[in-house]
């Protein structure tokens, strides 16, 4: 082989080398900012892990918020009808959060309970996010209980 070619042949290995090590770097960059969304039954049942970050979807409970006075660290119970998880954050919530209503918080699950980095509330009262809505919706014709489709834009 000429050493133009052999040159070539080079330049043309280190271009696949770098373009398949920037992929995996991509790949893999992508793969730790993945969070799943599972429902209280699914969690409980260890479909999540006990270390894994995920989303936690369901609705607050009625009469469960309670905030610590002079911090911001705020204590509720997320409910898909089927199960219940404790949910723990010192962030701030969303102006739009109140019981009762549809709740997706980004977190871990420690020591049995769910410890919140962000939480995301509904934006009106007949909104509940699509995810949130099939996974109840899964949750609940498993033991045959009636859930109302939830209204769509």
């Amino acid at each position: 082989m000429n050493p133009v070619r052999r040159r070539r042949l080079l330049w043309v290995m280190l271009l696949v080398l770098a373009s398949g090590l920037a992929t995996a770097l991509v790949a893999m960059a992508l793969q730790r900012n993945i969070a799943y969304l599972y429902t209280p039954s699914e969690v409980l049942r260890g479909d999540a892990g006990d270390h894994a970050r995920f989303r936690l979807g369901g609705m607050v409970v009625k009469g469960s918020l309670q905030r610590a006075p002079g911090s911001l660290d705020a204590h509720f119970v997320v409910t898909d009808g089927d199960a219940t998880l404790p949910v723990i954050t010192s962030r701030i919530l969303p102006d739009l959060f109140a019981e009762g209503t549809a709740v997706v918080a980004t977190g871990r699950l420690q020591d049995g309970r769910f410890v919140a980095e962000e939480v995301l509330a509904k934006h009106d009262e007949t909104y509940m996010p699509k995810e949130v809505a099939d996974k109840m919706g899964q949750a609940h014709t498993k033991h045959d209980v009636p859930v109302p489709a939830p209204e769509t834009y």
